[in-house]
């Protein structure tokens, strides 16, 4: 691979802005710098756009099999989205088959990564705790995965407490971070019933078969289970204002918390369930209240939340419709990898909500170090050559038929954003031109290093 030299770039790290220039040599950056020249490399002038570490979503589910539905998205189509929105890396799940080994979801999940467009990596998302189970976490960290997922709903997957409490101390002991999905799901269900009686059974029903209680308790016990364990504890898609109170506690008593959202919890609200197309937000959790987006978009601008991902999640309206009569019976899940990036940066940055160097933090920087994604989320000397280059004069409105040739919604369809990234470097290589993909296929596996705390 050749080298490449990016000018007049208006660099953005988590740590400052300063204009220069950035050379590329193979995979890595080899120099960050006013008046760079070298010769034979291919020029890209970047006058007039910034120049960002390349993005890192936290959370997907490409390739998602529920049994009764299965993800619009794969790898190829979802880490195509994923390019055109400036994300280089994702981080998928492996999900462990209740009566399976990590390793056959190793293997699987890198089967269907074969071919993607975006580098990867995978959470580890254990169906069950046991010994052999912990042996595996051994050859789990050989092979690079460093992160993994509980849960505490749904029937194929949830585990009870002491399994929580089990896996968070094997983990602890590798230098794997645990990330959760806290909803109380007995009472959930009970709820669910309870709203189904009343005769509510469309979408409306959603989000009151899990209010916001639903979620602070869970996140309020995981949170005293971690204490226990004497392990960090990572909520993933934190949604609520009292679920954020509840980690603050926890904070508060000592405790190595890391906070995770998503865009849909700080730009929509759980109105849109009223809409027509109300089955298009079902979601877990589900949408919330003005003050919980308030509350969210407080604790992003001050450090108390750690990241941003999207959760992206996509099934089409047809897929959608099997809860038509039954709210419970639609498909979770949303599209949103592709338009992480613009949501933030337009009702983020631009609002006054946030500095870029903060975006950069949340989307990029933070990300790369909790994960052990050595050499990735900074413009600098030595790392990898994944860089974004952002049109901030871009505008355009969100479509339906945005997400992919095989999802046909979006829940953030009808916004207007500003800022698009209009080239996309991956390892060394130029993915986006113009807003385009030019070369897919080029993503390759990461194996990651233990966990770190991005605040120590």
């Amino acid at each position: 691979m050749g080298a490449t030299l990016i000018k007049n770039a208006r660099i953005v790290n988590h740590s400052g802005i300063a204009n220069g220039d950035i050379l590329i040599e193979g995979d890595r950056i080899a120099q960050v710098g006013d008046g760079i020249s070298a010769g034979g490399a291919a020029v890209v002038d970047a006058s007039g756009l910034y120049a960002m570490p390349g993005f890192i979503d936290t959370h997907t589910h490409f390739d998602l099999d529920l049994g009764y539905a299965r993800t619009a998205d794969d790898f190829l189509s979802g880490s195509a989205q994923a390019a055109l929105g400036g994300t280089t890396t994702v981080l998928d799940f492996a999900t462990q088959d209740r009566d399976g080994r990590l390793r056959q979801a190793f293997d699987e999940w890198m089967e269907k990564a074969n071919g993607s467009s975006v580098n990867f990596g995978f959470h580890m998302a254990l169906a069950r705790f046991d010994e052999g189970v912990e042996r595996e976490m051994d050859l789990m960290a050989e092979l690079g995965v460093t992160s993994y997922k509980l849960y505490m709903v749904y029937d194929g997957l949830k585990l009870d407490d002491g399994s929580i409490y089990r896996a968070l101390k094997a983990a602890r002991a590798r230098g794997a971070l645990v990330g959760c999905h806290c909803e109380n799901y007995d009472v959930l269900l009970e709820m669910a019933r309870e709203v189904k009686a009343r005769g509510i059974t469309s979408s409306a029903g959603h989000p009151l078969s899990r209010p916001a209680a639903v979620e602070a308790e869970a996140v309020a016990r995981y949170m005293r289970i971690a204490e226990l364990a004497q392990a960090p504890a990572y909520v993933v898609h934190l949604s609520t204002k009292e679920g954020l109170m509840e980690a603050r506690r926890a904070r508060e008593r000592g405790q190595e918390i890391l906070l995770e959202t998503c865009p849909q919890y700080l730009v929509l609200t759980d109105q849109r369930y009223e809409d027509a197309d109300g089955a298009k937000y079902v979601m877990s959790p589900p949408l919330r209240k003005p003050e919980d987006n308030a509350a969210l978009w407080h604790g992003v601008a001050s450090n108390e939340i750690d990241f941003i991902g999207t959760d992206h999640c996509s099934f089409t309206m047809a897929q959608k419709s099997r809860g038509k009569r039954d709210f419970t019976l639609t498909p979770n899940g949303c599209c949103g990898v592709r338009n992480r990036a613009e949501l933030i940066y337009t009702h983020g940055v631009l609002s006054g909500r946030i500095s870029l160097e903060r975006m950069v933090a949340l989307l990029s920087y933070n990300p790369a170090v909790t994960f052990g994604l050595e050499g990735r989320g900074e413009i600098a000397p030595g790392c990898y050559g994944d860089i974004v280059l952002w049109d901030s004069a871009s505008k355009r409105t969100i479509s339906d038929f945005d997400p992919s040739p095989y999802c046909d919604n979006v829940p953030y369809a009808g916004m207007e954003v500003r800022g698009a990234a209009r080239s996309v470097f991956l390892n060394g290589e130029q993915i986006v031109s113009g807003g385009k993909l030019i070369k897919r296929g080029r993503g390759t596996y990461i194996p990651r290093k233990p966990y770190k705390n991005p605040r120590q």
